[in-house]
C-alpha cells in the first residue's frame, strides 16, 4: 500500500466532523435519565440517528446499540484511504464472537444470540471455520481459536479462556496499529493495553494474589513496564498512584490506590475509561488526516457504553444516582 498523507483524508475529516453532531452529549444523556419511561429516553436518540422501539427490553438495547454500530461502520465502509483503520474497530467483535462460540461449543449450547455481526469476519464464517470448514481467518484470529480450544480443554476454565482471548485480541490490535503507521492509532491501543493493565494490579491486589500471579495476566504493548508494575504488587500496592503520575491514567492510578484499600471500584473503572475519552478527545482539533476518524469511531464506541448503562440502568429501575456515577465522560 503506498503511503497515506493527511491531505488525503481532507474530505472525510469534513464528513466525520459533521457526523460528531450526531454524538451523545451529556445534555442528550440528562435528557434520557429524566424520561418519564426507557422507552421516552429512547426517543431522544432520534436525533442521534438510532432507531426507536415500542417496548424496550434487555435483548432490545443489545439489537438497538448493535445496528447502530453496523449503521455507522457501513457508512464509512470503503470511504477509508487506509480500511484497516476501519478494521482496527472491529477486531473487538471479532474475539467476542470466538469467546462466544467456544464457550457455546464446550457447553454444548447455543449462544448465537450473543453474536454480533460487526466484525472482520461474520459469525457464519466464523461458525464454519470451529467445524473444520476451510474458512481463511485473518492469522491472528485464526491462531487465537487454537489457544483457546487449548486452554479450554486443558482447563475447562471460562476465565482463562477469557484471559488468554483478551491477550490475543491486545497483540491484534497492537500489529494492525503498527501496520497502518498512525500515532494517533497506536496511542490509543497503547492507552488501552496501560489501562487494562492497571485494571489487573488493582483487582490482583484486592484479591491478594501475588505478583507471580499477575506475571501471567498482563498485556505486551503498553507504555507502562511489566517490572514497575510487578514491584508495586510485590509491595502490596505501595507507589501505584507514583507509578502512573506521568500518565493518563494518574487520576484513574490514584483513584484504584484507594480502591486497593477498600474504596469503590466504580469510580476507578470509571476513570480508566475516562482518560481514553480525554485522549480521543483530542482528535477534535484536528483538521485533517486519520486522527478524526479514529475519535470517532472510538467515540460511537464510547457512546453505546453510556447507552447500555443508562438504558439497562432504566430498564432495572436503578436510581438516578446510581446509573449517574457510572457513566462516562462523553466525546461530544
Amino acid at each position: 500500500m503506498s503511503k497515506i498523507k493527511d491531505t488525503d483524508y481532507l474530505g472525510l475529516s469534513a464528513r466525520i466532523h459533521a457526523m460528531e453532531g450526531q454524538l451523545v452529549t451529556r445534555e442528550r444523556l440528562d435528557r434520557m435519565l429524566e424520561a418519564r419511561t426507557p422507552e421516552d429516553a429512547v426517543k431522544v436518540l432520534a436525533e442521534c440517528g438510532y432507531g426507536e422501539t415500542a417496548h424496550l427490553t434487555p435483548d432490545g438495547v443489545e439489537k438497538l446499540l448493535s445496528d447502530r454500530r453496523a449503521a455507522a461502520l457501513a457508512d464509512l465502509e470503503g470511504s477509508l484511504p487506509d480500511p484497516r483503520l476501519l478494521d482496527a474497530f472491529k477486531v473487538p467483535n471479532d474475539y467476542h464472537n470466538l469467546k462466544t462460540l467456544l464457550k457455546a461449543e464446550a457447553l454444548g449450547k447455543d449462544f448465537d444470540r450473543l453474536l454480533v455481526e460487526t466484525g472482520r469476519v461474520s459469525p457464519r464464517a466464523l461458525k464454519e471455520a470451529l467445524s473444520g470448514t476451510s474458512v481463511t481467518l485473518p492469522k491472528p484470529l485464526a491462531a487465537a481459536l487454537e489457544e483457546g480450544r487449548r486452554v479450554l480443554a486443558e482447563t475447562g476454565d471460562p476465565q482463562r479462556l477469557d484471559m488468554a482471548l483478551d491477550r490475543a485480541y491486545f497483540a491484534d490490535l497492537t500489529g494492525l496499529a503498527k501496520e497502518t503507521g498512525s500515532q494517533y492509532l497506536m496511542g490509543y491501543v497503547q492507552l488501552q493495553v496501560d489501562g487494562a493493565n492497571l485494571r489487573c494490579l488493582v483487582r490482583a491486589l484486592r484479591m491478594k494474589k501475588t505478583a507471580d500471579f499477575l506475571k501471567g495476566v498482563l498485556f505486551q504493548g503498553g507504555t507502562v513496564g511489566h517490572q514497575g508494575i510487578l514491584a508495586v504488587a510485590t509491595a502490596g500496592g505501595a507507589g501505584l498512584a507514583e507509578l502512573y503520575a506521568t500518565t493518563r491514567l494518574k487520576e484513574a492510578a490514584e483513584l484504584g490506590a484507594a480502591a486497593v484499600k477498600g474504596g469503590r471500584l466504580t469510580a476507578f473503572e470509571r476513570a480508566c475509561d475516562n482518560a481514553l475519552t480525554a485522549y480521543l478527545a483530542e482528535a477534535k482539533f484536528v483538521p485533517f488526516g486519520e486522527a478524526p476518524v479514529i475519535g470517532y469511531l472510538a467515540a460511537l464506541e464510547g457512546d453505546l457504553t453510556n447507552l447500555r448503562i443508562l438504558l439497562s440502568g432504566r430498564l432495572a429501575d436503578l436510581d438516578k444516582e446510581i446509573i449517574l456515577e457510572r457513566l462516562r465522560e462523553c466525546y461530544a
